[in-house]
């Protein structure tokens, strides 16, 4: 399979990845008999800040297009590197109150909260490529957001060798232990069992809910034996003895393993097919795109994005100002004319503020969303922007 390859020599701009994208989008839903939507984030190298793990913000636009879907069983294409598990709770709870049967489709990495997440669906979906990762809380700390179960080994670690040193304590961790307070310790362990019992009353309700038979003998299951099994992959997925780091990828097989039913995704053909060649385009999106997040059905989409740069941004008057802007794709700089008053005279060579706010690049095809720029433009100069 080389879609890859395929895709690069077809040379595709922005506009035709997506309408290539969204087209086997279509076609997974096609296959599927179901609706579907993507929740994905890119996995490139991004800077710090840019908040593309779950989080509440996602709410909206989750929201936004399970309304434009009409059906009653839901697939869910995710791709994450993880976030809260107090935001995946609330998305559960988002999904849970339209749809009774949900699929996640796997296709590349669900890492952390993305694997909570996953663990609430009806039908885990994957291939032997696709990964999910070992469950871990993610909790403020001193300004930053880190892994709850790093904290605690960390502190377990220097405890150790406290020991080992008949109670002599290394100079060098004072200023460490100074900034970890009991609170903080309890805050993680806290924060560690609330993503095992996600995990565990999910599994029950929900994997195991079609879960009647014990295949080995036939005898039927009992909701005691549902309970013990989902605290069981829980305890499993959460187990950093065994998984060593928070990066480590549980594949297919890990989870057959531990008894956790998982469709691979690769035995149909077809939809083998769609759901590959679709992952290709996802990641073609991201990799040419200053797009972080996308949110789509078969029929629309939701993009979040890094910022366009603004350079300069030159009045003219103060019905008219010149703004340069920077394509985060290809480096362009485009000259946008932006008019505060109708009837202001279009100077050569700019491009007219657009309708939407969404600016085409004129060398590569790339859309850049301009509300935030707008938005600030607008409070400078204290009236609304004509278009």
């Amino acid at each position: 399979m080389t879609y890859y390859t395929e895709y690069i020599e077809k040379r595709m701009n922005s506009q035709q990845l997506d309408v290539e994208r969204m087209e086997k989008l279509s076609r997974i839903a096609e296959i599927r008999k179901r609706d579907v939507l993507v929740f994905a984030a890119s996995t490139k190298r991004l800077p710090m800040q840019v908040p593309r793990m779950i989080d509440h913000d996602d709410l909206l636009p989750i929201k936004d297009q399970l309304a434009k879907l009409k059906g009653s069983a839901l697939d869910i294409v995710l791709v994450t590197e993880g976030g809260r598990a107090e935001a995946v709770e609330a998305i559960v709870r988002l999904l849970r109150g339209r749809y009774g049967d949900i699929g996640f489709i796997i296709p590349g990495r669900a890492m952390s909260a993305g694997t909570i997440l996953a663990m609430s669906g009806d039908e885990i979906l994957m291939s032997h490529e696709s990964s999910l990762g070992p469950i871990d809380a993610q909790v403020s700390h001193r300004g930053n957001i880190i892994s709850a179960q790093a904290l605690i080994d960390g502190v377990q670690k220097i405890k150790e060798e406290v020991v080992d040193a008949n109670n002599k304590l290394n100079a060098a961790y004072f200023p460490i232990l100074a900034g970890v307070s009991p609170g903080d310790l309890e805050h993680c362990r806290n924060g560690l069992d609330f993503a095992k019992d996600l995990v565990t009353d999910w599994l029950h309700h929900y994997k195991f809910q079609k879960w009647v038979k014990h295949t080995s003998d036939g005898r039927e299951v009992t909701e005691a034996e549902k309970e013990s099994r989902a605290s069981e992959i829980a305890e499993q997925l959460c187990d950093h003895s065994r998984w060593k780091t928070h990066d480590r990828c549980i594949k297919l097989q890990d989870l057959t393993e531990m008894r956790l039913l998982v469709t691979d995704f690769t035995a149909e053909r077809e939809l083998g097919e769609a759901i590959e060649r679709y992952y290709v385009l996802l990641y073609m999106t991201f990799e040419r795109s200053n797009i972080f997040k996308l949110y789509e059905t078969p029929k629309s989409h939701i993009y979040r994005q890094l910022l366009p740069v603004h350079q300069q941004v030159t009045p003219v008057s103060g019905e008219s100002a010149d703004v340069d802007v920077q394509c985060n794709n290809c480096g362009a700089v485009i000259p946008v004319q932006v008019d505060f008053k109708k009837g202001v005279k279009h100077r050569k060579g700019m491009m007219s503020y657009p309708k939407g706010s969404v600016l085409t690049c004129p060398r590569c095809g790339q859309h850049i969303d301009l509300t935030p720029m707008r938005l600030e433009l607008e409070k400078t100069a204290g009236k609304p922007i004509v278009v």
